[in-house]
């Protein structure tokens, strides 16, 4: 029988052990901090009707959603009629459908967090994934939402990326509020042609300059070249501390209704974002930052790595006015940020910034003699019972190849309790990332080690 060839599809990330462990390590701290800030935690199924998910977004979205089709609707979907399910596209249009749902049995303003997998049809390439990790953290109002909650979000995101240590950073934060009044005041009043002109704003960091400014010249965004020049020059700026911010929101002049309400919420948010406790080298006013998504409204929110700008946001999220629109007649206004946990552990470790992972078996038995097996297993439960996670040699062999197996698998402590600590009530130690070797009373054995791994773990990382 011929072997079926074993693979996986490409736009997934599949991680040996202690790289899954890495992975794993980030989502714990993700998870952490969302926890830390009094986020709760929520899951939607991996499948939604089709109609609750093609309802916000429609076109591209449809030609990138996984239907899903069971087998006994296969004539149902021979005859041309759109499959029932589809697996969710991003982890927002689930969380518009389970407010509208739960409405009334939720606490507003419903603060929470949820870490799923999503799933794209997104063309195979690298760093392009079609199943992937999102991590959401949203603030959703009854009617009205405080602009204050838009501060909490980059007290958060400066909190996450300060714990995985990934290097110096910044949360670079606007309004489209602002944009779009200074839009007006160039004399593009239209809503549609502000938010064409916005989303190839939102291009500058990846085209540059020179192509946004060929592009914005085209006829269809009915500005002229002064006006083009003007506003180029206004994106132009970014703050370097929380005065020269607010001086440039002063120095914009009089402007319209939406440019008023603009300035006054950034105003707050960024005096606030300072309050949070954020460093004022970790934030900065780019009024460049616009996301391409006219659902944003108000606030909005992009981090980079100060040292890796390559790699692009790696947290992005504002403000929208009304959630659930289209499930219910209740306005839920809300704010909320977003991290692509799969893609951003594949740059990083693009990157050389993230190394894999530590086992997360901290010791293992040694086996020596097969009379002794019980004495070991007594052992295990003990060391296991004080939190220290252990795995035994359950098959006796030569010592040197069980070294030699903890070596590979990235087990720190190997055990030993052979006849000789046994008769003295001992156990040698060895200790492979230090190179050490040493012998301790076994009634001491599981405060040892806690005392070793608690070190290692304060040790200041590098």
């Amino acid at each position: 029988m011929a072997l079926t060839p074993a693979r996986t599809m490409p736009g997934v990330l599949e991680l040996l052990p202690l790289d899954q462990v890495a992975f794993q390590s980030m989502l714990d701290a993700i998870r952490r901090n969302f926890e830390r800030f009094g986020f709760l935690p929520i899951e939607t199924p991996v499948m939604e009707f089709s109609s609750i998910l093609l309802t916000k977004q429609g076109g591209e979205t449809e030609r990138q959603v996984y239907f899903v089709q069971s087998t006994g609707n296969l004539q149902a979907a021979q005859a041309g009629e759109l499959p029932e399910l589809a697996l969710r596209f991003d982890l927002t249009v689930p969380l518009a459908r389970y407010v509208a749902e739960h409405e009334h049995d939720l606490v507003f303003p419903f603060r929470r967090y949820q870490i799923q997998r999503v799933y794209r049809g997104e063309r195979a390439q690298r760093g392009r994934f079609r199943e992937f990790y999102q991590c959401d953290i949203d603030v959703i109002g009854k009617d009205q939402l405080s602009v204050r909650h838009d501060a909490e979000l980059p007290a958060v995101i400066h909190d996450v990326f300060r714990d995985l240590d990934i290097g110096p950073f910044t949360i670079h934060i606007n309004n489209r509020k602002l944009m779009r009044g200074f839009l007006e005041g160039l004399g593009l009043g239209d809503a549609e042609a502000q938010g064409a002109v916005l989303r190839e704003v939102d291009k500058l960091d990846k085209r540059g300059l020179d192509a946004v400014r060929a592009t914005l010249a085209g006829t269809e965004f009915g500005l002229d070249e002064e006006a083009i020049a003007r506003l180029l020059d206004f994106v132009a700026f970014r703050s370097d501390s929380l005065a020269a911010a607010l001086a440039k929101l002063d120095a914009l002049g009089a402007g319209s209704a939406a440019l008023e309400e603009g300035r006054a919420e950034l105003r707050e948010v960024l005096t606030m974002v300072k309050a949070f406790g954020v460093p004022e080298s970790h934030f900065a006013l780019n009024l460049s930052i616009a996301r391409g998504l006219d659902y944003y409204t108000g606030t909005v929110y992009e981090t980079t790595l100060n040292e890796h700008p390559q790699i692009g946001s790696i947290c992005s999220g504002g403000r929208y006015e009304n959630l659930a629109s289209h499930y219910t007649k209740s306005r839920l206004p809300g704010v909320g940020i977003s991290i692509g946990a799969t893609r951003l552990y594949w740059q990083l470790r693009e990157a050389g910034i993230l190394k894999g992972g530590s086992s997360t078996v901290q010791a293992l038995i040694a086996q020596m003699d097969e009379a002794e097996l019980p004495r070991t297993l007594a052992l295990a439960t003990e060391l296991r019972a004080a939190g220290i996670n252990t795995e035994v040699v359950v098959e006796p062999g030569k010592l040197a190849r069980q070294f030699k197996y903890a070596d590979r698998a990235g087990i720190r402590f190997v055990l030993v309790l052979g006849s000789d600590e046994i008769a003295k009530g001992t156990v040698t130690v060895k200790d492979l990332r230090k190179q050490d070797q040493f012998e301790v009373a076994r009634a001491d054995l599981a405060q040892t080690l806690q005392v070793e791994l608690a070190q290692s773990a304060a040790t200041p990382r590098a």
